[in-house]
């Protein structure tokens, strides 16, 4: 009788376990060499790197441990500082591969996450390298060792299964809100024919929250709403919510800033829901750390463009020292304005805002 063939799966630490290894490579030194270094043997190293011994299931103390012995061994910082956003993925993997019973529990209930880890989260589901990685990553070489922490095949359609089955049980009264988007929205990173009819329809039963004027406590919801369409192609429903949900409404363009300088990383303390959106006078964030974001992340697709338009308008508007306290950064951001007036991307309104924004950075630099 022939045996059916063993099912290959992904481990619990796959992604923070690859971001060591990207960290150990940029000082660089083998695993045995690495091991000897940080006090540990050589099985030990190899159990983190391949996310047998998931670097999130160590103490903290010893995990902080490691992370400074690393900086004082030369690996390269920012790759170090994406330890947390892979553990962070590590545990959105885990929690999708095997829901817990409490919904409440789930990850992606739990907090509001970034954009450093939704970045690592495409890593794992797509194998495409987080921006922040470029460069950094080890090319493709011969042999089986992986160049991403992809996951195998299976674990991603049964991550996806689970998800969209997550998605809906949370839906329902009482599943949660944070639960419910999060999860919408992670779900259309699949994109296989049938996945992206599923993310679709399930999108467009939502429509009714875009329909809101202004802010309300659907306004995330319908955020990530529109931003999810967008990603499926579909720009149309992001360029309603700036027209309808955001622009001219002073609760919700402070929620607008809000939440990107918490998904651009200038509002460090983690978010265990919406509310922090709600803040109309926002002083848990620098204006130069988002502006950078802004700048540095400029997405030129259909309805993300507006979006990014629109928030460097915001910005500016409420801030308009911004470029004499970035001159370089100024210029830079210019530069990309300047490119996307050329290149008639953007709508009627974002046009008429990028004008705005260059007007203002070439008045002040």
């Amino acid at each position: 009788m022939v045996k059916p063939p063993v099912r290959e799966r992904s481990v619990a630490g796959g992604v923070s376990g690859f971001v060591l290894r990207v960290a150990r490579e940029s000082v660089p030194r083998t695993q045995a060499a690495m091991a000897e270094a940080l006090g540990v043997d050589l099985g030990t190293m190899q159990g983190w790197e391949s996310g047998r011994r998931p670097l999130a299931n160590m103490k903290a103390g010893a995990l902080l441990v490691l992370r400074r012995r690393l900086g004082a061994l030369g690996a390269d910082p920012a790759v170090v500082g994406l330890l947390d956003a892979a553990m962070d993925a590590d545990r959105i993997i885990g929690a999708g591969l095997e829901p817990p019973e409490d919904t409440g529990a789930h990850p992606l209930a739990s907090w509001v996450h970034t954009r450093e880890t939704a970045h690592m989260l495409a890593w794992a589901l797509t194998g495409v390298a987080p921006p922040a990685l470029r460069g950094r990553v080890p090319a493709s070489r011969r042999g089986p060792v992986a160049v991403a922490p992809l996951l195998a095949a299976d674990d991603r359609t049964l991550f996806f299964e689970r998800l969209r089955r997550t998605a809906e049980a949370a839906r329902r009264p009482g599943g949660g809100t944070l639960l419910h988007r999060q999860a919408l929205y992670l779900a259309s990173y699949d994109r296989g024919p049938e996945a992206v009819a599923w993310t679709a329809h399930a999108l467009h039963v939502r429509r009714g929250v875009l329909a809101r004027r202004g802010w309300s406590e659907h306004w995330a919801e319908a955020r990530s709403t529109a931003t999810a369409l967008a990603r499926l192609g579909d720009p149309q429903p992001l360029l309603d919510f700036i027209e309808r949900s955001l622009a001219g409404d002073d609760t919700a363009e402070a929620a607008n800033l809000n939440y990107w300088a918490y998904w651009l990383g200038g509002l460090r303390l983690p978010q265990s829901d919406d509310r922090f959106m709600q803040d109309r006078e926002p002083t848990g964030w620098d204006p130069v750390t988002l502006l950078r974001g802004l700048t540095h992340g400029m997405h030129h697709a259909p309805g993300y463009v507006d979006l990014y338009a629109h928030t460097l308008w915001a910005l500016l508007t409420a801030h308009p020292w911004l470029p004499q306290a970035s001159p370089p950064l100024a210029q830079d951001l210019a530069r990309r304005t300047n490119r996307l007036l050329d290149e008639g991307v953007a709508s009627g309104r974002a046009r008429r805002e990028l004008g705005a924004v260059h007007y203002v950075l070439s008045d002040r630099t």
